[in-house]
Order: C-alpha cells, then sequence, then structure tokens
C-alpha cells in the first residue's frame, strides 16, 4: 500500500508551490486514475512519487514504513507520456537489458508476453515502434525492474480506439499485482475502466464519483 500524506511540492522556477497538501492511499488490485487540466501538476505528482523530484513538505509510506527519495526509485517505475524521448538502447532486446547483468530469456519472454510484445521483433530501434508499443516496451522496462509501484502519464494519448481498449485491459491485469496510478487530462478516454478516480485542482486531490 502506498500513501501520499500532505504532499506540498514547488519547482524551482515557480513561485507557488504546485501540489499544495496532496493526501492518497493506493492499494494493488485498485488502480487509481488521477484526471487534471494541463499544468495542473500532474506529471510533477509521479515525479515526486518516483523519487525524480523531492517534495518541501510530507511524507511518502510503503506498507506503513516511510520511505526516502533513493527508495521510491527502486520501488517506483514511472512511464512518460513519451517513452520514445528516455530510450537509450540501440534495439529492443538492448533496451529491456540496460542495467541488468543478467536476465533469462525466459523471464524476458514472460514480462514481453504480459505486456503484449510476445511477438516483437527484437533487433529493430525502439523509435520504430507504433506509440502503443513503445509504451509496452517501458512498460517491460519497468517490470523488469521489478517495480511494485508503476506510474503512468498519459499512456492512452494519441492511441485509436481499439488499441486503447487493449492498453486499459492490460494496466487493469498489471494493477491486480502492484499499485498502478496513471494520470490524464482527458478522462473521458478512461470510461468503463475500474479505478479509483481522482481530479487534481489547486494543488489537492478531489475524490470523485463518476468519470465525465
Amino acid at each position: 500500500m502506498l500513501e501520499l500524506d500532505q504532499l506540498h511540492y514547488a519547482p524551482a522556477t515557480a513561485t507557488a508551490s504546485i501540489l499544495s497538501g496532496v493526501q492518497l492511499v493506493a492499494s494493488s488490485g485498485q488502480p487509481v486514475l488521477i484526471a487534471g487540466d494541463s499544468g495542473s501538476g500532474k506529471t510533477s505528482l509521479l515525479e515526486v512519487i518516483s523519487g525524480l523530484a523531492s517534495s518541501q513538505r510530507g511524507t511518502i509510506r510503503w506498507n506503513g514504513a516511510t520511505v526516502n527519495q533513493r527508495q521510491r526509485r527502486s520501488l517506483c517505475g514511472i512511464v512518460f507520456q513519451f517513452p520514445e524521448r528516455h530510450f537509450l538502447g540501440l534495439t529492443v532486446t538492448q533496451e529491456l537489458k540496460l542495467g541488468h547483468r543478467r536476465v533469462s530469456g525466459e523471464h524476458l519472454e514472460v514480462v514481453l508476453r504480459r505486456v503484449g510484445l510476445e511477438h516483437i521483433e527484437r533487433t529493430i530501434a525502439p523509435e520504430r515502434l507504433s506509440g502503443g508499443q513503445q509504451r509496452r516496451l517501458a512498460l517491460a522496462v519497468q517490470l523488469l525492474r521489478g517495480a511494485q509501484v508503476l506510474l503512468l502519464d498519459e499512456p492512452t494519448a494519441g492511441l485509436d480506439w481499439s488499441v486503447r481498449d487493449e492498453v486499459l485491459a492490460m494496466l487493469a491485469d498489471l494493477a491486480r499485482e502492484r499499485v498502478l496510478i496513471v494520470v490524464t487530462h482527458e478522462p473521458e478516454l478512461f470510461q468503463g475502466w475500474s479505478c479509483n478516480h481522482y481530479r487534481l485542482l489547486s494543488g489537492q486531490l478531489k475524490p470523485m464519483t463518476t468519470l465525465p
């Protein structure tokens, strides 16, 4: 279980906090959807949770124990809206194996099958994949890392309806075993998705009963 308690965050370039007392409890088995307008602080929230940014105040706990910024980097895996900007491997295989001394072929196959990429050509550059495949590859990288908290920034942006439904079904499956948090400025794309829904407004999370 992940708990955010009174998180406050202001980027160095900002004159005021963009997160002002964020409270959230997220558990495996029930994904969390956070909607908010562009510039509301959604990506910043994911960066704070993942340890890529440091909050000015507040506490983050994992299974009841406070976790610091370094611990959160190991605990969490973040998939950005444009994952191709963060790929470093020259091929799909290189991207998957970066940072690992050894990855068994069997484990690799299990993870690729989990994200629907079992038939992908492993020798092509990640940048040549479709947008949906790039998001799946970025997810596979985080699963290989063993991330227990998955954080996704606009995972359905730019996808057509058929691919979007496949991605949402995959995310629901992944959420059964780990905490999964999605942020979006288009919550209407998640109609019918079973989740706990919040809106980031004025730096705080407001529970929502229904999607737009």
